[in-house]
């Protein structure tokens, strides 16, 4: 398609302007909703929104909201959203997915100019949550949800939202202040050891009477940093010694050793502050905990806002029309009648009471056509509905129903394996017993040649060797990584989903929304031809509807000229028919057109120009770019396999990058699943790339489960990881860079140890003073730190992922 006029973008969104736009004011407007945006925001002098961020408003073309939010009236239904009420006063924290920028911020945080009765409104833009708190007696939840869809920021509510409320994360929390009191006392203990750094006179009475009063309170100090501050690590290190003298496990934890160092120091430096009355190692022991604490925050805050863990609860509405009131999603019954209107998602298995129904299977099994159903049918839940508004009878509780069944195999039930705890394991078992035993060779060979030195060599191996090659390089390195990855739209859930795609060699895809994109696609006419006035007819009617099909239509016949439409009438899911030009003009699906000897294709359009039938319309799915190049890349190093819900339509296309045997069409969500542990039960460690419902189990079951998406904040299934759609071509680097990071983790091993040989070396030798401790220890973690980060930076950059 070639467009001959110049394209005119929306003052609002930004999107083009066809057709005819809307004027007003000078300003191009796409449609009624975002000139209706602009006007509320004009009438409130809160214009300022477009100078921030030029175009920064969602579209609104297919925005309609009337009835979809009634449900909010209720109020048992309002009882679970809010966080507080009272008579004067309620508070409700609302998920808005739409939030991307610095407008987004300034307006909803200046909402409550814009609807009376609001008094604050307050935005968490990493979790993308509007806290509200408003007057009951002014204006009601329905109204504010209805304003916020209306100016493009419609919030997510859902089963899951009502039912898991926002909680203060206790451990972060407490993690936190962990940081900040050991930070505090670090600093303080530091401030307090000046004398002994520069060797200051302490000859004089009064000199020397301050430095005792600082070595005791260097000590009182101390306790909260070893007592709270390393707390978790003596616990953890406590823990894994009883359950290998229970003979639970053969596995050491990474705790033992670092907790080792720790008592050591803390025992070396109680000794040396009260029976010699000389500086101890608190300043050291305050350093290494705090860097320990601070690795353990960047690990656990990292993308924290991002929702991996998702189950059916995430995709139902949270409440549905029942009779003539509203009712919980959860709280559904055998029998009970619903209305489900178009696009909404069905909640429960149900019979049709309805004399006919079009029902979108494509998120639950892949399949992309939707399947028409009759009065007395069974629907299954996860199905959308396609049309008109129709009548269910419940037969089943949500929790019974086919979906549910998904999330009740084992594969739910069990965490995944990962290597970063065989590496922790490993290495701590073999550090812990090495150190342990140089500690007794240094204290036999001083009890014989100077007893003296037994107690300060011993101690000092302990307070030396400290396996921070692991606690420190390893959270920064891959945390590192995930805030690149983060830049190219790549969110992964944690450290270990990094590791464990350094061992893949197994990649199955999903097609329909993987390999495909969902909302394009290239449109072309078939089984006849259509004259330049025919497309101009079709054109105009086209324009009328608000479907997407018809829309695509449309814009794909801009430029042929235009029509007037005299009449028209469009029913939802079946077609659209008016009078164009004094002629007949029909469009829709087979049913829709009479043709009796052809099944329902959701990619079709037919034609019917004064009852003659012409030809439809067909759209293909359009592969994502760049995904030849993609697959041909993962062959050279990877078992290819494609399972799909879908139909074989596509087989020819596909044939190239996988195994005749790997590629496999129909199948349900259980099959893929299957097929995944197969896979793992010959050796293999897979991948699984996904984007639906009827991936989740094969996602989780899978070593690694990435979910593609369109929108990273919004209906994605419970994953390792998020991929954003627009870089689907990526793929291979971020495989690759994996790599790389585990590489240089590795390398801050050999650094460490390097580190180890020679601070153990000086420890054995008895010489160790507290002065060159406290330069020596933090000077070797930092030192490993940095050299983790800058050549994660620099490879980085060298990938051009930065």
């Amino acid at each position: 398609m070639t467009l001959n006029e110049t394209k005119i973008a929306c003052y609002h969104c930004g999107d083009d302007c066809t057709g005819n736009p809307i004027v007003l004011e000078d300003k191009h407007f796409c449609c009624h909703g975002c000139k209706t945006v602009y006007e509320i925001l004009q009438d409130n002098n809160l214009c300022s929104y477009y100078d921030l961020n030029q175009h920064a408003g969602v579209s609104l073309k297919s925005a309609n909201f009337n009835g979809k939010f009634d449900y909010l009236t209720d109020e048992k239904i309002q009882a679970q959203l809010l966080d507080f009420q009272s008579k004067t006063i309620h508070k409700v924290t609302l998920f808005i997915p739409a939030i991307h920028c610095s407008s987004c911020v300034w307006l909803l945080e200046n909402f409550h100019k814009i609807q009376v009765g609001i008094f604050t409104a307050r935005l968490n833009f990493l979790r993308k949550e509007l806290s509200l708190s408003y007057d009951p007696s002014k204006v009601n939840l329905q109204t504010i949800v209805e304003l916020l869809a209306t100016l493009g920021y419609e919030p997510l509510i859902n089963l899951q939202s009502a039912e898991h409320a926002p909680k203060q994360n206790k451990v972060q929390r407490r993690l936190i202040l962990q940081i900040g009191v050991v930070g505090f006392c670090m600093g303080n203990v530091m401030l307090l050891s000046f004398p002994e750094y520069f060797k200051l006179d302490l000859n004089t009475i009064t000199d020397a009477t301050y430095q005792g009063f600082f070595l005791y309170l260097n000590f009182l100090l101390s306790l909260p940093v070893f007592f709270f501050g390393a707390s978790d690590y003596l616990k953890g290190a406590i823990i894994s010694i009883k359950e290998n003298v229970r003979k639970k496990t053969n596995v050491l934890s990474v705790d033992i050793p670092i907790a080792l160092g720790i008592s050591a120091l803390f025992v070396r430096s109680t000794f040396e502050t009260f029976v010699n009355h000389s500086a101890g190692y608190w300043d050291s022991l305050a350093g290494l905990v705090f860097f320990l604490l601070t690795g353990k925050w960047v690990q656990q805050v990292t993308y924290n806002y991002l929702s991996f863990e998702r189950n059916y609860k995430s995709y139902f509405p949270l409440a549905v029309k029942v009779n003539d009131g509203y009712k919980n999603v959860s709280a559904l019954q055998k029998g009970d009648i619903i209305a489900i209107h178009h696009q909404e998602l069905i909640p429960a298995d149900s019979l049709l009471l309805s004399e006919r129904a079009y029902i979108d299977y494509s998120f639950v099994t892949g399949e992309s056509e939707p399947i028409k159903k009759e009065k007395g049918e069974l629907i299954y839940a996860g199905g959308r509905l396609i049309g008109e508004k129709v009548n269910l009878a419940v037969q089943k509780k949500v929790s019974q129903s086919y979906l549910t069944e998904l999330w009740n195999n084992d594969a739910f039930k069990k965490e995944k394996k990962t290597p970063a705890i065989d590496l922790a394991n490993a290495f701590s078992k073999y550090f812990t017993y090495i150190t342990l035993a140089i500690a007794l060779v240094t204290g036999i060979y001083w009890h014989f040649v100077e007893p003296a030195l037994v107690w300060t060599s011993v101690t000092a191996v302990l307070m030396v060797a400290c396996p921070c090659a692991l606690t420190l390089s390893l959270p920064f390195t891959m945390n590192t990584t995930m805030g690149f990855f983060g830049r190219n739209k790549f969110f992964v859930k944690n450290q270990n989903v990094i590791q464990s795609m350094t061992e893949i060699n197994a990649i199955v895809f999903d097609k329909t929304g993987t390999l495909t994109e969902n909302k394009n696609g290239y449109l072309h006419f078939e089984n006849g031809k259509l004259s330049e006035q025919e497309k101009q007819q079709i054109s105009a009617l086209a324009a009328q509807s608000v479907h997407p099909l018809s829309k695509m239509i449309h814009q794909y016949l801009v430029g042929v000229g235009k029509a007037t439409v005299s009449y028209f009438n469009e029913i939802k899911g079946m077609g659209i028919e008016g009078i164009v030009e004094g002629g007949l003009i029909r469009l829709g699906n087979t049913e829709f057109i009479g043709l009796t000897n052809g099944r329902v294709e959701a990619s079709q359009v037919h034609v019917e120009i004064n009852h003659e039938y012409r030809g439809y319309f067909t759209i293909k799915s359009a592969y994502r770019k760049n995904w030849k190049e993609v697959l041909k890349q993962l062959q050279a190093n990877f078992r290819m396999a494609l399972v799909s819900g879908d139909n074989a339509e596509e087989k020819e296309n596909l044939n190239p990058y996988f195994d005749k045997n790997r590629l496999l069409f129909n199948q349900k969500p259980q099959d893929k699943l299957d097929f995944i542990r197969k896979e793992q039960q010959a050796g293999y460690r897979v991948l699984m790339i996904g984007d639906g419902l009827n991936d989740a189990g094969a996602l989780r079951q899978s070593n690694v489960g990435i979910a593609l998406s369109e929108d990273v904040q919004a209906f994605s299934p419970a994953c390792d990881a998020i991929l954003d759609a627009s870089n689907f071509a990526r793929l291979t680097d971020f495989l690759q860079f994996s790599k790389t990071a585990l590489g240089i983790v590795k390398a801050s091993f050999l650094l460490s140890l390097v580190y180890n040989f020679i601070g153990i070396g000086w420890a054995v030798s008895g010489q160790l003073s507290p002065v060159m401790a406290a330069i020596f220890m933090p000077l070797s973690s930092l030192s490993v730190v940095l050299f983790a980060v800058g050549m994660t930076y620099l490879f980085a950059r060298l990938k051009k992922l930065i």
